[in-house]
Protein backbone atom coordinates (compact mmCIF):
# COMPACT_ATOMS: atom_id res chain seq x y z
CA UNK A 1 0.00 0.00 0.00
CA UNK A 2 1.55 3.31 -1.04
CA UNK A 3 1.61 6.38 1.17
CA UNK A 4 -0.68 8.02 -1.38
CA UNK A 5 -3.37 5.45 -0.70
CA UNK A 6 -3.38 6.22 3.00
CA UNK A 7 -2.96 10.00 3.05
CA UNK A 8 -5.59 10.54 0.40
CA UNK A 9 -8.19 9.00 2.65
CA UNK A 10 -6.98 10.56 5.86
CA UNK A 11 -5.96 7.21 7.32
CA UNK A 12 -2.35 7.95 8.12
CA UNK A 13 -1.89 9.32 11.62
CA UNK A 14 1.20 10.32 13.48
CA UNK A 15 2.75 7.18 14.85
CA UNK A 16 0.36 4.88 13.01
CA UNK A 17 2.02 1.91 11.32
CA UNK A 18 0.72 1.31 7.79
CA UNK A 19 -1.11 -1.96 7.43
CA UNK A 20 -1.59 -2.53 11.15
CA UNK A 21 -5.03 -4.11 10.89
CA UNK A 22 -6.61 -1.27 8.92
CA UNK A 23 -9.42 -2.13 6.51
CA UNK A 24 -8.32 -0.54 3.26
CA UNK A 25 -10.77 0.80 0.66
CA UNK A 26 -11.39 -1.80 -2.03
CA UNK A 27 -9.94 0.13 -4.96
CA UNK A 28 -6.55 0.47 -3.32
CA UNK A 29 -6.46 -2.92 -1.69
CA UNK A 30 -3.83 -5.21 -3.18
CA UNK A 31 -2.80 -8.74 -2.42
CA UNK A 32 0.85 -9.45 -1.84
CA UNK A 33 1.29 -9.77 -5.58
CA UNK A 34 -1.54 -7.47 -6.70
CA UNK A 35 -1.71 -3.92 -7.95
CA UNK A 36 -4.06 -0.95 -7.84
CA UNK A 37 -7.52 -1.71 -9.25
CA UNK A 38 -6.69 -5.21 -10.44
CA UNK A 39 -9.87 -6.16 -12.35
CA UNK A 40 -11.65 -9.16 -10.88
CA UNK A 41 -14.74 -9.48 -13.06
CA UNK A 42 -15.46 -9.82 -16.76
CA UNK A 43 -14.78 -6.17 -17.57
CA UNK A 44 -11.93 -3.67 -17.26
CA UNK A 45 -12.47 0.08 -16.92
CA UNK A 46 -10.54 2.89 -18.62
CA UNK A 47 -10.77 6.52 -17.51
CA UNK A 48 -11.05 9.29 -20.11
CA UNK A 49 -10.44 12.70 -18.56
CA UNK A 50 -10.99 15.46 -21.14
CA UNK A 51 -11.79 19.20 -21.20
CA UNK A 52 -15.54 19.29 -21.73
CA UNK A 53 -15.62 22.96 -20.72
CA UNK A 54 -13.04 25.74 -20.88
CA UNK A 55 -10.81 27.12 -23.68
CA UNK A 56 -9.80 23.67 -24.98
CA UNK A 57 -13.30 22.14 -24.99
CA UNK A 58 -13.35 21.64 -28.78
CA UNK A 59 -10.28 19.40 -28.56
CA UNK A 60 -11.84 17.59 -25.61
CA UNK A 61 -15.00 16.80 -27.55
CA UNK A 62 -12.97 15.27 -30.38
CA UNK A 63 -10.83 13.32 -27.92
CA UNK A 64 -13.91 11.82 -26.30
CA UNK A 65 -15.29 10.74 -29.67
CA UNK A 66 -12.01 9.02 -30.45
CA UNK A 67 -11.87 7.28 -27.07
CA UNK A 68 -15.37 5.89 -27.60
CA UNK A 69 -14.42 4.69 -31.07
CA UNK A 70 -11.29 2.97 -29.74
CA UNK A 71 -13.35 1.13 -27.12
CA UNK A 72 -15.79 -0.05 -29.81
CA UNK A 73 -12.91 -1.39 -31.88
CA UNK A 74 -11.26 -3.09 -28.92
CA UNK A 75 -14.56 -4.82 -28.13
CA UNK A 76 -14.96 -6.08 -31.70
CA UNK A 77 -17.51 -3.53 -32.90
CA UNK A 78 -17.15 -1.53 -36.11
CA UNK A 79 -14.46 -2.06 -38.72
CA UNK A 80 -11.52 -2.21 -36.32
CA UNK A 81 -9.91 0.98 -37.58
CA UNK A 82 -6.16 1.12 -37.00
CA UNK A 83 -6.14 -2.31 -35.36
CA UNK A 84 -5.92 -3.68 -38.88
CA UNK A 85 -2.87 -1.58 -39.82
CA UNK A 86 -1.04 -1.65 -36.47
CA UNK A 87 2.24 -3.55 -36.77
CA UNK A 88 1.54 -5.34 -33.50
CA UNK A 89 -1.10 -8.02 -33.95
CA UNK A 90 -1.79 -8.72 -30.26
CA UNK A 91 -5.27 -7.13 -30.27
CA UNK A 92 -8.02 -9.40 -31.60
CA UNK A 93 -11.18 -7.35 -31.09
CA UNK A 94 -12.29 -9.43 -28.10
CA UNK A 95 -11.63 -6.84 -25.43
CA UNK A 96 -8.33 -6.84 -23.57
CA UNK A 97 -7.09 -10.05 -21.94
CA UNK A 98 -10.55 -11.49 -22.49
CA UNK A 99 -12.27 -8.68 -20.59
CA UNK A 100 -14.77 -6.29 -22.14
CA UNK A 101 -13.54 -2.70 -22.08
CA UNK A 102 -15.77 -0.22 -20.28
CA UNK A 103 -15.01 3.44 -19.58
CA UNK A 104 -15.87 6.44 -17.42
CA UNK A 105 -15.39 10.09 -18.32
CA UNK A 106 -14.59 13.31 -16.52
CA UNK A 107 -14.31 17.03 -17.22
CA UNK A 108 -10.87 18.55 -16.63
CA UNK A 109 -12.30 22.05 -17.23
CA UNK A 110 -8.76 22.84 -18.52
CA UNK A 111 -7.86 23.31 -14.86
CA UNK A 112 -5.23 21.25 -13.05
CA UNK A 113 -7.14 21.00 -9.76
CA UNK A 114 -10.37 19.95 -11.44
CA UNK A 115 -8.55 17.42 -13.60
CA UNK A 116 -6.76 15.92 -10.64
CA UNK A 117 -10.00 15.66 -8.65
CA UNK A 118 -11.73 14.00 -11.58
CA UNK A 119 -8.88 11.52 -12.06
CA UNK A 120 -8.80 10.75 -8.34
CA UNK A 121 -12.51 9.92 -8.41
CA UNK A 122 -12.00 7.62 -11.39
CA UNK A 123 -9.26 5.75 -9.56
CA UNK A 124 -10.95 5.51 -6.17
CA UNK A 125 -14.62 5.14 -7.11
CA UNK A 126 -14.59 3.64 -10.58
CA UNK A 127 -11.56 1.37 -10.34
CA UNK A 128 -9.90 2.44 -13.60
CA UNK A 129 -6.65 0.75 -14.62
CA UNK A 130 -5.60 3.54 -16.96
CA UNK A 131 -6.31 7.24 -17.42
CA UNK A 132 -5.91 9.15 -20.66
CA UNK A 133 -6.93 12.53 -22.04
CA UNK A 134 -6.39 16.21 -21.49
CA UNK A 135 -5.60 19.08 -23.86
CA UNK A 136 -3.51 21.20 -21.50
CA UNK A 137 0.03 20.41 -20.42
CA UNK A 138 -0.69 21.85 -16.98
CA UNK A 139 -3.47 19.29 -16.64
CA UNK A 140 -1.30 16.49 -18.04
CA UNK A 141 1.53 17.16 -15.60
CA UNK A 142 -0.88 17.24 -12.64
CA UNK A 143 -2.74 14.05 -13.60
CA UNK A 144 0.47 12.24 -14.53
CA UNK A 145 1.82 12.96 -11.05
CA UNK A 146 -1.39 11.68 -9.45
CA UNK A 147 -1.28 8.48 -11.49
CA UNK A 148 2.33 7.92 -10.46
CA UNK A 149 1.34 8.22 -6.79
CA UNK A 150 -1.71 6.00 -7.17
CA UNK A 151 -0.11 3.22 -9.19
CA UNK A 152 -2.04 3.79 -12.44
CA UNK A 153 -0.79 4.16 -16.02
CA UNK A 154 -1.30 7.61 -17.57
CA UNK A 155 -1.45 7.66 -21.37
CA UNK A 156 -1.17 11.40 -21.99
CA UNK A 157 -3.55 12.92 -24.51
CA UNK A 158 -2.81 16.26 -26.11
CA UNK A 159 0.11 17.74 -24.15
CA UNK A 160 2.87 19.67 -25.92
CA UNK A 161 5.03 21.10 -23.11
CA UNK A 162 8.63 19.95 -22.97
CA UNK A 163 8.11 19.41 -19.24
CA UNK A 164 5.65 16.50 -19.61
CA UNK A 165 8.48 14.16 -20.59
CA UNK A 166 11.18 16.52 -19.30
CA UNK A 167 11.49 17.82 -15.76
CA UNK A 168 8.03 16.47 -14.81
CA UNK A 169 8.31 13.03 -16.43
CA UNK A 170 7.10 10.00 -14.48
CA UNK A 171 7.62 6.26 -14.90
CA UNK A 172 3.84 5.68 -15.01
CA UNK A 173 3.32 8.31 -17.73
CA UNK A 174 3.64 7.94 -21.52
CA UNK A 175 3.25 10.58 -24.25
CA UNK A 176 2.49 9.93 -27.93
CA UNK A 177 2.05 13.62 -28.81
CA UNK A 178 5.11 15.57 -29.96
CA UNK A 179 6.56 18.44 -27.91
CA UNK A 180 7.44 22.14 -28.16
CA UNK A 181 11.10 21.43 -28.93
CA UNK A 182 10.11 19.28 -31.91
CA UNK A 183 7.76 21.98 -33.21
CA UNK A 184 10.51 24.60 -33.10
CA UNK A 185 13.09 22.27 -34.64
CA UNK A 186 10.76 21.49 -37.55
CA UNK A 187 9.47 25.04 -38.04
CA UNK A 188 12.65 27.13 -37.79
CA UNK A 189 14.28 26.15 -41.11
CA UNK A 190 10.94 26.45 -42.95
CA UNK A 191 10.29 29.92 -41.52
CA UNK A 192 13.81 31.09 -42.33
CA UNK A 193 13.46 29.79 -45.90
CA UNK A 194 10.08 31.45 -46.48
CA UNK A 195 10.55 34.72 -44.59
CA UNK A 196 14.32 35.23 -44.66
CA UNK A 197 17.06 35.23 -42.03
CA UNK A 198 16.92 38.90 -41.01
CA UNK A 199 13.73 39.02 -38.96
CA UNK A 200 12.59 40.48 -35.62
CA UNK A 201 9.89 38.59 -33.74
CA UNK A 202 7.49 39.40 -30.90
CA UNK A 203 5.78 36.60 -28.97
CA UNK A 204 2.51 36.37 -27.07
CA UNK A 205 2.70 33.32 -24.83
CA UNK A 206 0.09 31.42 -22.81
CA UNK A 207 1.21 31.78 -19.21
CA UNK A 208 1.62 28.15 -18.16
CA UNK A 209 4.02 25.26 -18.69
CA UNK A 210 3.24 24.69 -22.38
CA UNK A 211 3.52 28.34 -23.35
CA UNK A 212 6.77 28.79 -21.45
CA UNK A 213 8.49 25.84 -23.08
CA UNK A 214 7.09 26.65 -26.53
CA UNK A 215 8.40 30.22 -26.28
CA UNK A 216 11.81 29.07 -25.04
CA UNK A 217 12.07 26.54 -27.86
CA UNK A 218 11.05 29.04 -30.55
CA UNK A 219 13.53 31.60 -29.23
CA UNK A 220 16.35 29.06 -29.31
CA UNK A 221 15.72 27.80 -32.82
CA UNK A 222 14.74 31.12 -34.42
CA UNK A 223 17.79 32.88 -33.02
CA UNK A 224 19.77 30.00 -34.44
CA UNK A 225 18.39 31.02 -37.86
CA UNK A 226 19.49 34.63 -37.35
CA UNK A 227 16.17 36.03 -36.10
CA UNK A 228 16.10 38.50 -33.17
CA UNK A 229 13.51 38.41 -30.38
CA UNK A 230 12.05 41.81 -29.49
CA UNK A 231 9.81 40.73 -26.60
CA UNK A 232 7.94 37.77 -25.10
CA UNK A 233 4.72 38.76 -23.31
CA UNK A 234 2.81 36.28 -21.13
CA UNK A 235 -1.00 36.15 -21.40
CA UNK A 236 -3.37 34.44 -18.92
CA UNK A 237 -4.91 31.17 -20.06
CA UNK A 238 -8.37 32.55 -19.27
CA UNK A 239 -7.93 35.51 -21.64
CA UNK A 240 -10.45 35.99 -24.43
CA UNK A 241 -9.64 39.58 -25.44
CA UNK A 242 -6.04 40.05 -26.59
CA UNK A 243 -6.38 43.60 -27.94
CA UNK A 244 -4.35 45.16 -25.13
CA UNK A 245 -1.53 42.68 -25.81
CA UNK A 246 -1.63 43.19 -29.58
CA UNK A 247 -1.64 46.99 -29.60
CA UNK A 248 2.08 47.37 -28.69
CA UNK A 249 3.30 44.85 -31.29
CA UNK A 250 3.35 47.10 -34.36
CA UNK A 251 5.22 49.86 -32.53
CA UNK A 252 7.83 47.43 -31.21
CA UNK A 253 9.90 47.15 -34.38
CA UNK A 254 9.00 43.47 -34.78
CA UNK A 255 8.02 42.22 -38.24
CA UNK A 256 6.81 38.76 -37.13
CA UNK A 257 4.28 37.90 -34.41
CA UNK A 258 4.55 34.40 -32.92
CA UNK A 259 1.37 33.31 -31.12
CA UNK A 260 2.19 30.65 -28.54
CA UNK A 261 -1.53 30.11 -27.99
CA UNK A 262 -3.72 27.05 -28.44
CA UNK A 263 -7.42 26.24 -28.75
CA UNK A 264 -9.86 29.08 -28.23
CA UNK A 265 -7.01 31.35 -27.13
CA UNK A 266 -5.33 31.02 -30.53
CA UNK A 267 -8.61 31.51 -32.41
CA UNK A 268 -9.22 34.75 -30.55
CA UNK A 269 -5.68 36.13 -30.67
CA UNK A 270 -5.18 35.34 -34.38
CA UNK A 271 -8.59 36.74 -35.32
CA UNK A 272 -7.93 39.93 -33.38
CA UNK A 273 -4.44 40.28 -34.87
CA UNK A 274 -5.92 40.11 -38.37
CA UNK A 275 -8.60 42.62 -37.37
CA UNK A 276 -5.79 44.96 -36.24
CA UNK A 277 -4.59 44.86 -39.84
CA UNK A 278 -1.27 43.23 -38.97
CA UNK A 279 -1.11 41.03 -42.05
CA UNK A 280 -1.50 44.09 -44.28
CA UNK A 281 1.42 45.99 -42.73
CA UNK A 282 4.97 46.53 -43.94
CA UNK A 283 7.56 46.71 -41.16
CA UNK A 284 11.32 47.06 -41.63
CA UNK A 285 10.67 46.94 -45.36
CA UNK A 286 9.14 43.47 -45.03
CA UNK A 287 5.63 42.04 -45.07
CA UNK A 288 4.47 41.52 -41.48
CA UNK A 289 3.92 37.82 -40.76
CA UNK A 290 2.11 35.79 -38.08
CA UNK A 291 3.23 32.31 -36.97
CA UNK A 292 1.30 29.81 -34.82
CA UNK A 293 3.77 27.11 -33.67
CA UNK A 294 1.07 24.55 -32.77
CA UNK A 295 -1.97 24.31 -35.04
CA UNK A 296 -4.89 21.88 -35.04
CA UNK A 297 -7.68 21.38 -37.55
CA UNK A 298 -10.21 22.49 -34.92
CA UNK A 299 -8.32 25.73 -34.35
CA UNK A 300 -8.13 26.30 -38.10
CA UNK A 301 -11.88 25.84 -38.35
CA UNK A 302 -12.43 28.33 -35.54
CA UNK A 303 -10.13 30.88 -37.16
CA UNK A 304 -11.76 30.44 -40.58
CA UNK A 305 -10.24 32.50 -43.40
CA UNK A 306 -7.75 34.04 -40.95
CA UNK A 307 -5.75 30.81 -40.95
CA UNK A 308 -4.91 31.12 -44.68
CA UNK A 309 -1.13 31.18 -45.20
CA UNK A 310 -0.30 30.78 -41.49
CA UNK A 311 2.58 28.38 -40.81
CA UNK A 312 2.75 26.06 -37.81
CA UNK A 313 3.28 22.43 -36.83
CA UNK A 314 0.98 19.49 -36.16
CA UNK A 315 1.31 16.05 -34.63
CA UNK A 316 -0.80 14.43 -37.39
CA UNK A 317 -3.12 15.37 -40.24
CA UNK A 318 -6.06 13.48 -41.71
CA UNK A 319 -4.75 14.05 -45.26
CA UNK A 320 -1.68 11.86 -44.75
CA UNK A 321 -1.54 8.93 -47.16
CA UNK A 322 -0.33 6.10 -44.92
CA UNK A 323 -2.57 3.07 -44.41
CA UNK A 324 -3.11 3.72 -40.71
CA UNK A 325 -4.29 7.26 -41.31
CA UNK A 326 -6.63 6.17 -44.11
CA UNK A 327 -8.13 3.43 -41.92
CA UNK A 328 -8.71 5.83 -39.02
CA UNK A 329 -10.18 8.58 -41.20
CA UNK A 330 -12.59 6.05 -42.72
CA UNK A 331 -13.68 4.69 -39.30
CA UNK A 332 -14.01 8.08 -37.67
CA UNK A 333 -15.79 9.55 -40.69
CA UNK A 334 -18.24 6.65 -40.80
CA UNK A 335 -18.97 7.06 -37.09
CA UNK A 336 -19.20 10.83 -36.87
CA UNK A 337 -19.48 12.22 -40.41
CA UNK A 338 -16.39 14.45 -40.19
CA UNK A 339 -12.61 13.97 -40.44
CA UNK A 340 -10.75 13.49 -37.14
CA UNK A 341 -8.43 16.06 -35.59
CA UNK A 342 -4.92 15.47 -34.29
CA UNK A 343 -6.39 15.40 -30.78
CA UNK A 344 -8.71 12.56 -31.81
CA UNK A 345 -5.94 10.58 -33.48
CA UNK A 346 -3.62 10.97 -30.48
CA UNK A 347 -6.19 9.72 -27.97
CA UNK A 348 -7.36 6.86 -30.19
CA UNK A 349 -3.75 5.72 -30.65
CA UNK A 350 -2.95 6.01 -26.93
CA UNK A 351 -5.90 3.76 -26.10
CA UNK A 352 -4.78 1.12 -28.58
CA UNK A 353 -1.17 1.32 -27.40
CA UNK A 354 -2.18 0.76 -23.77
CA UNK A 355 -4.48 -2.15 -24.66
CA UNK A 356 -1.82 -3.71 -26.88
CA UNK A 357 0.84 -3.44 -24.17
CA UNK A 358 -1.48 -5.06 -21.61
CA UNK A 359 -2.25 -7.86 -24.05
CA UNK A 360 1.43 -8.47 -24.74
CA UNK A 361 2.22 -8.30 -21.01
CA UNK A 362 -0.58 -10.70 -20.14
CA UNK A 363 -1.54 -8.39 -17.27
CA UNK A 364 -3.01 -5.02 -16.35
CA UNK A 365 -0.26 -4.56 -13.76
CA UNK A 366 1.00 -1.04 -14.61
CA UNK A 367 4.64 -2.03 -14.29
CA UNK A 368 4.17 -4.96 -16.66
CA UNK A 369 2.31 -2.72 -19.12
CA UNK A 370 4.95 0.00 -18.84
CA UNK A 371 7.72 -2.47 -19.53
CA UNK A 372 6.03 -3.40 -22.81
CA UNK A 373 5.71 0.26 -23.83
CA UNK A 374 9.29 1.21 -23.01
CA UNK A 375 11.46 1.06 -26.11
CA UNK A 376 8.49 -0.14 -28.18
CA UNK A 377 8.88 0.38 -31.92
CA UNK A 378 5.79 0.25 -34.10
CA UNK A 379 4.17 1.31 -37.37
CA UNK A 380 0.69 1.55 -38.80
CA UNK A 381 -0.77 4.21 -36.48
CA UNK A 382 0.08 7.27 -38.57
CA UNK A 383 3.29 9.31 -39.05
CA UNK A 384 5.37 6.30 -40.05
CA UNK A 385 7.78 4.34 -37.81
CA UNK A 386 7.51 5.42 -34.18
CA UNK A 387 9.58 4.80 -31.05
CA UNK A 388 8.36 5.06 -27.44
CA UNK A 389 11.74 5.88 -25.91
CA UNK A 390 12.48 4.06 -22.67
CA UNK A 391 14.55 6.88 -21.16
CA UNK A 392 11.72 9.41 -20.93
CA UNK A 393 8.57 7.73 -22.32
CA UNK A 394 8.41 10.18 -25.24
CA UNK A 395 7.31 9.07 -28.70
CA UNK A 396 9.52 10.01 -31.63
CA UNK A 397 8.17 10.15 -35.18
CA UNK A 398 8.06 12.49 -38.16
CA UNK A 399 6.73 16.01 -37.49
CA UNK A 400 4.42 17.92 -39.81
CA UNK A 401 4.85 21.55 -40.80
CA UNK A 402 1.41 22.76 -41.89
CA UNK A 403 0.10 25.90 -43.54
CA UNK A 404 -3.36 27.40 -43.74
CA UNK A 405 -4.98 26.63 -47.08
CA UNK A 406 -5.55 29.73 -49.25
CA UNK A 407 -8.24 28.01 -51.30
CA UNK A 408 -10.03 25.43 -49.13
CA UNK A 409 -12.53 23.15 -50.85
CA UNK A 410 -14.65 22.81 -47.71
CA UNK A 411 -14.63 23.58 -43.98
CA UNK A 412 -12.32 20.62 -43.29
CA UNK A 413 -9.78 21.48 -45.97
CA UNK A 414 -8.14 24.29 -44.00
CA UNK A 415 -4.61 22.94 -43.47
CA UNK A 416 -2.09 21.64 -45.98
CA UNK A 417 0.96 19.60 -45.06
CA UNK A 418 3.76 21.91 -46.21
CA UNK A 419 6.61 19.66 -45.15
CA UNK A 420 7.19 16.38 -43.32
CA UNK A 421 10.24 16.75 -41.09
CA UNK A 422 12.05 13.41 -40.61
CA UNK A 423 12.28 12.19 -37.04
CA UNK A 424 16.09 12.43 -37.00
CA UNK A 425 15.78 16.23 -37.46
CA UNK A 426 13.74 16.62 -34.26
CA UNK A 427 15.36 13.91 -32.11
CA UNK A 428 17.25 15.00 -28.98
CA UNK A 429 19.13 13.34 -26.15
CA UNK A 430 17.27 12.78 -22.86
CA UNK A 431 19.64 15.18 -21.07
CA UNK A 432 18.99 18.04 -23.53
CA UNK A 433 18.84 21.34 -21.60
CA UNK A 434 15.14 21.79 -22.41
CA UNK A 435 14.31 18.45 -20.75
CA UNK A 436 16.78 18.27 -17.88
CA UNK A 437 15.99 18.47 -14.19
CA UNK A 438 13.64 15.57 -13.65
CA UNK A 439 13.98 11.87 -12.93
CA UNK A 440 11.77 9.23 -14.50
CA UNK A 441 11.91 7.23 -11.28
CA UNK A 442 10.50 3.75 -10.84
CA UNK A 443 7.15 2.39 -11.88
CA UNK A 444 4.57 2.25 -9.11
CA UNK A 445 1.90 -0.46 -9.25
CA UNK A 446 0.30 0.59 -5.98
CA UNK A 447 0.99 -2.69 -4.25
Amino acid sequence: MSRFDLTRRGLLRTGMIAGAGLAMPTVFTSSAYGYTNEPKGKAVTFGFNVPQTGPYADEGADELKAFKLAVKHLNGEGDGGMMGTFSSKALKGNGVLGKKVEFVTGDTQTKSDAARASAKSMIEKDGVVMISGGSSSGVAVAVQSLCQEAGIIFMAGLTHSNDTTGKDKKANGFRHFFDAYMSAAALAPVLAKQYGKDRKFYMLTADYTWGWTQAASMKEFMEGEGWQMVKDVKTPLASTDFSSYLAPVLSSGADVLILNHYGGNMVNSLTQAVQFGMRDKQVNGKQFEIVVPLISELMAKGAGKNIAGILGSSNWNWKLGDEGTKAFVKSYGTEYGVPPSQAAQTCYVQTLLYADAAERAGSFDPCAVGAKLEGFKFEGLGNGPTLYRAADHQCFKDVLVVQGNDKPQNEYDLLNVAEITPVDKVMYEPDNKFFAGGELGKCNNGA
